[in-house]
């Protein structure tokens, strides 16, 4: 079984303190920018085994009668259909996806506020979408001179020009479904008319990754470079924190890089030079203080760095991903001396491939056994592993046969003469939805069913990129993947 290395109701207790803590010394009203996923937070429970993808909206849910969110998305994002990698949907999108999920949970949704806006049309269209469905929204439009013209950005040309949101509680979180969103220039927008106002708001920063109070090198901290290759951030040492209390703390590039800016916006702004010192000041972040198992931590993180370079070399092949940050997730490798045969499905996937001669696929159960399977002339190689998986899991005997080809067979025959489709070979959701057709009348189906829950959190290899459907399907079965960067077939559409 996989070690726990982190008290999450510790972590819970103490987030919440110390936001509120934070909202009491600005005399009650806080504007928290949220860094990273709101909900989702897949990264973290990886790389802190305990923590749960659904921590900070708990968080939220706890502090829902004093809290309402605001959203943010760039208008350059809607523009260019960005996607959000770990769910496979557009920014705009996602905003609507998160909408519905907080507001289902009873926590209060203010607005949206598209920034950047320049006239573009996607843009026009979303509005016109958030419109139709009754979502406040604001539009912030670029400040020239930002962020190094400080006098014309703390001005009424600049983030006087933006709307004021109006706001009613006392923690005001300002969240995105990635970053480059405009966060932080919404929070110190809102601050600068808060004050014109007459009210003493205060911003800061909830941020996870990198924790501040770990090593500079630890493997959770160098597990978040790798997370954001693609953006080359890099984890360093807080100068402004070393030098006014001579404690060392870790932050990143970007946070430490603009923090000479946003200190003098908010002393411009609310007249305080003292207000923070540090960029680690600015934070609310009790992760490291609740890690009860660093060794478990470690390896956690070791391995997400191991996913992460397959992940940047399959992106690669398919042009979805640059060489600077292939190259950045290499040297992590290096420096960390992984291997990608340290993912224990990798050897026993390539094992397989070599032994039957058939793209394979292997999962790492929670007890550490290693189950695989191999394509068939008529289920894909993640299919056979994901059956042969809930087999074991569920004491099924190895030989049972959990679907009738008279059920599979005509499936197949749907996808390829009725719906046109080119694969011949019954995908995971294929074979998923199979076996619950069988598992109404076949108790031993209706056994191995019951089994799909347990496979969240395994790990799972894979000796060929897969076709989004399938990589989507185990995504929501919440199966770790990796691949290797090798082409299904020689279709360049398919």
């Amino acid at each position: 079984m996989k070690k726990i290395g982190f008290d999450l109701a510790l972590y819970m207790e103490k987030q919440k303190t110390h936001i509120l803590e934070r909202i009491e010394r600005f005399e009650g009203k806080l504007y928290l920018e949220f860094g990273g996923k709101l909900f989702d937070d897949y990264h973290a429970s990886r790389v802190l085994p305990g923590f749960e993808p659904d921590a900070k909206i708990r968080l939220l849910y706890e502090l829902r009668d004093k809290a309402e969110i605001i959203f943010c998305v760039s208008a350059a994002n809607i523009e260019t259909t960005k996607i959000r990698a770990d769910l496979g949907i557009s920014y705009d999108m996602d905003v609507l996806r998160q909408i519905d999920d907080v507001t289902a949970m009873g926590i209060s949704v203010n607005s949206v506020v598209i920034t950047q806006y320049a006239g573009q049309s996607a843009a026009d269209a979303f509005v016109a979408k958030l419109n139709h469905r009754g979502v406040k929204n604001y539009i912030h439009h670029p400040i020239e001179g930002y962020p190094t013209d400080v006098d014309h950005i703390v001005s009424d040309e600049g983030y006087g020009a933006n709307p004021f949101i109006e706001t009613e509680k006392p923690l005001v979180v300002v969240t995105a479904p990635g970053p480059g969103s405009g966060k932080l220039a919404t929070c110190l927008s809102q601050v600068y008319h808060e004050y014109r106002r007459g009210v003493m708001a205060g911003y800061a920063k909830f941020e996870t990754f990198p924790i501040w109070n770990l090593p500079l090198k630890h493997p959770v901290n160098l597990a978040y470079e790798a997370a954001t290759a693609d953006l080359q951030d890099v984890n360093m040492i807080d100068p402004f924190h070393l030098e006014a209390y001579g404690v060392t703390t870790v932050n990143y590039n970007r946070d430490v890089e603009a923090f000479p800016i946003v200190r003098t916006i908010l002393s411009r702004i609310t007249g305080d030079a003292g207000c923070y010192r540090s960029p680690t000041d600015m934070g609310v972040n009790m992760a490291g203080y609740a890690i009860c198992d660093d060794e478990a931590c470690r390896d956690a993180s070791r391995q997400e760095i191991i996913r992460r370079y397959f992940k940047a070399v399959c992106d690669y092949k398919l042009g979805k991903e640059k060489q600077p940050a292939l190259d950045k997730l290499k040297v992590l490798m290096q420096q960390m001396d992984l291997r990608p045969e340290m993912r224990a499905p990798v050897p026993a996937a390539l094992s397989k491939r070599e032994r039957s001669q058939a793209p394979a696929a292997a999962i790492e159960l929670p007890d550490g056994r290693l189950i695989c399977g191999k394509a068939s002339d008529l289920m894909s190689a993640c299919s056979g592993a994901v059956l042969n998986a809930i087999k074991v899991m569920g004491g099924i005997p190895k030989e049972t046969t959990l679907m009738s080809p008279t059920v599979l067979v005509p499936i197949l025959k749907l996808k390829i003469t009725i719906l046109g489709s080119r694969s011949s070979v019954l995908k995971v959701d294929d074979v998923l939805t199979a076996l619950c057709i069988c598992a109404a009348t076949d108790p031993v189906a209706a056994s191995a069913m019951a089994q799909l829950p347990n496979l969240r959190g395994c790990e799972m290899h894979s000796t060929q990129m897969l076709h989004s459907g399938d990589e989507g399907t185990l995504r929501k079965l919440g199966i770790n993947l990796t691949c290797e960067p090798v082409f299904p077939g020689k279709d360049l559409f398919y």
